[in-house]
């Protein structure tokens, strides 16, 4: 999974990337522009599940799943026509899985805005607008595509057609594509290929001032309003925090986060919201080599599963033995669990459950 951290310049999109991923390398400084090249962290995800499986087990090696955070350089006004970064930051986030959209829900007359002072939804439309803009010219290559394969006696391409100009005139309007219905699942899976911007699931991480993460603001209040509209998810977090807990030592962060009225860090919230927003889940597999967390998308059939850990797993799949890690951390062991009749033999359309701990069986 990889999430594309973007924002108006100047919002705290490094200062948050720096924290979260404890990397330190994304210059934050008070002035546009000082991130021109994406920053790229790698976090481990939080699961206490591995702890257990680790004890139970005694590998040689855990293997936690993992997030990547790419910082994108801010964007400006008329960033898809080619202002500021914009080319370079549109292209960036295409390649990401998600957005989180950082808006500035502060004030603060020492921390300079672009746009002069802060406002989260004027904010928020002007990122919006670019990747409608962007979206629009990439519909439009795809109509006129469709048009040109209609020609050669392409069926499907009247449909096209017909779903890329409804959804033209759509975008044309201000509208994402996030916001875009088509009854028929079959015109869904023609849109979702046009790799649009604006189709992108998206957070908005509210940076707020430290007093007010756990009961809010008026800006933030205005960000959860628009978000309930377009589906997305809303994130409080302060950037400034983020940055104090990650340079405090492990034992004394959960401490610090309760001063605070706080019973998450903002990396583990934003990590379940990435979760929730995408629909993924982890399975995990245990034994003396490796104790591992896999993440899949919710719905995963059993073979398909095991074809995360390797092509062979899914091809020559036989059943897959699978126990809730509930029911094993109560049991306190394979042997007990097995003895209860805890551990099931499932089949090829065995739908994973997130916390299976699961032995793939296969043969090829």
């Amino acid at each position: 999974m990889k999430l594309g951290i973007v924002g108006l310049p100047n919002v705290g999109k490094s200062t948050l990337f720096n924290a979260i991923t404890e990397a330190g390398h994304a210059e934050a400084a008070n002035y546009p522009f000082c991130t021109i090249d994406p920053n790229v962290g790698t976090v481990a995800v939080p699961d206490q599940r591995l702890d257990f499986l680790t004890a139970l087990n005694k590998p040689k090696k855990v293997t936690p799943a993992v997030i990547e955070f790419v910082d994108i350089a801010g964007l400006v006004k008329g960033a898809s026509q080619g202002e500021g970064l914009g080319n370079q930051f549109l292209s960036h986030i295409r390649q990401t899985s998600a957005i989180v959209h950082v808006v500035r829900c502060f004030d603060d007359d020492n921390i300079i805005h672009v746009e002069g002072a802060p406002d989260p939804i004027r904010d928020i439309g002007i990122i919006e607008l670019e990747l409608i803009m962007s979206d629009l010219e990439q519909v439009g290559r795809r109509i006129e595509k469709a048009k040109k394969n209609a020609k050669g006696g392409d069926k499907q391409a009247a449909r096209e057609i017909e779903i890329f100009t409804e959804l033209y005139e759509h975008l044309d309007v201000g509208q994402s594509a996030r916001s875009f219905e088509t009854p028929i699942e079959s015109d869904q899976a023609i849109v979702a290929q046009a790799d649009l911007l604006s189709m992108k699931p998206m957070i908005y991480a509210a940076n707020m001032d430290e007093s007010e993460i756990a009961k809010g603001n008026p800006y933030y209040e205005q960000v959860v309003a628009y978000a309930e509209k377009e589906g997305a998810q809303v994130l409080p977090i302060s950037a400034k925090v983020e940055q104090e807990i990650s340079q405090l030592p492990q034992e004394e962060r959960e401490l610090f986060l309760s001063e605070l009225g706080l019973e998450q860090s903002g990396l583990d919230r934003m990590i379940q919201c990435s979760y929730t927003l995408l629909g993924l889940i982890s399975y995990l597999t245990a034994g003396p080599e490796e104790v591992r967390a896999w993440t899949i998308t919710e719905g995963t059939r059993a073979p398909q599963a095991a074809g995360k850990i390797h092509s062979d797993f899914e091809r020559g799949f036989i059943r897959a033995e699978v126990v809730a890690f509930a029911d094993l951390e109560r049991e306190g062991d394979m042997t007990a669990a097995r003895g209860k009749g805890l551990v099931r033999s499932e089949g090829k359309e065995y739908v994973m459950q997130d916390g299976d701990v699961v032995l793939f069986r296969f043969n090829v």
